[in-house]
């Protein structure tokens, strides 16, 4: 049987920023803590994480910003698109909000990390594994 390598895309509002990622994610979940929210605007924020290199930005590039030491958050300078989000403590890896994807049905979260920052008034996906802070590294 031939491989069947997941290939999406996605990009910002306004297209002027367009990804491609090969590859399936190394994992996709809902993130509930308070820079995610703020940096989104949103109450919580849909990641999946891929190893970087299967990441291609084939129409401009996020503009960055350094939310904290050592980690930082692209989007599009243009419309203000959330886009990726790396870090010094997860080298080689790349967070792609799952909103921007052209089809975010392709990639649903599997689990809630920083549920304990979870605002109270939040009720979705909550038959999935939840944790307090970062899931588990195994």
């Amino acid at each position: 049987m031939p491989d069947q390598t997941l290939e999406v895309e996605g990009g910002c509002q306004c297209g002027a920023v367009r990804y491609r990622i090969e590859g399936e994610p190394v994992m996709a979940a809902l993130c509930h803590c308070s820079m995610c929210r703020r940096a989104n605007a949103a109450p919580a924020v849909a990641w999946a994480m891929y190893e970087r290199l299967k990441v291609s930005f084939l129409t401009g590039s996020p503009s960055i910003y350094e939310s904290s030491p050592g980690a930082q958050r692209g989007f599009c300078s243009r419309c203000g698109t959330q886009i990726c989000f790396t870090a010094e403590y997860i080298p080689g890896l790349i967070d792609i909000t799952i909103g921007s994807l052209d089809d975010p049905t392709l990639v649903p979260p599997t689990f809630h990390y920083w549920e304990s920052r979870r605002l109270p008034w939040l009720h979705v996906a909550d038959q999935l594994p939840s944790y307090p802070e970062f899931p588990p590294t195994e």
